[in-house]
């Protein structure tokens, strides 16, 4: 059974807020034992999905927790925002694929860094995606 513990939630409306939430998921990761590379893993997704909260979903909030699994130690981090949503869901995990002027790769690539990745977003409701990461 997963014991889930909140540790944080960061508001996220500007450029300043996602450092903070890398910031904090960062001294998480490193309070966990994860390696450097996984460090470098879990805020780079953090990062580029923060961000996505600041260019489309308005404002939203990130919320770290930790995990506990038996011996097992992780990080969830959701990210929920107030924006219009995900109208084609597979078209956005593409890799490559963007509506604005990045370089596609903040979902999928997000995905690729964590070793689990959920996201429920329907036109109007919002993006909600969570991402977990074990040590």
């Amino acid at each position: 059974m997963i014991t889930e513990t909140p540790i944080k939630v960061v508001p996220v409306i500007t450029e300043q807020d996602v450092i903070l939430a890398r910031q904090d998921c960062r001294a998480l990761a490193q309070r966990l034992g994860f390696s450097a590379v996984d460090q470098a893993r879990i805020t780079t997704a953090v990062s580029e999905l923060a961000r996505n909260i600041v260019v489309y979903g308005v404002r939203g909030n990130v919320t770290l927790v930790e995990l506990l699994d038996g011996d097992r130690k992780g990080v969830q981090i959701s990210f929920d925002d107030e924006g219009p949503g995900i109208a084609d869901v597979d078209t956005a995990m593409q890799q490559g694929y963007t509506s604005g002027k990045g370089l596609g790769a903040g979902l999928p690539g997000s995905q690729r860094l964590m070793d689990e990745f959920t996201l429920e977003t329907a036109p109007g409701q919002g993006v909600h995606i969570r991402v977990r990461k074990w040590r």
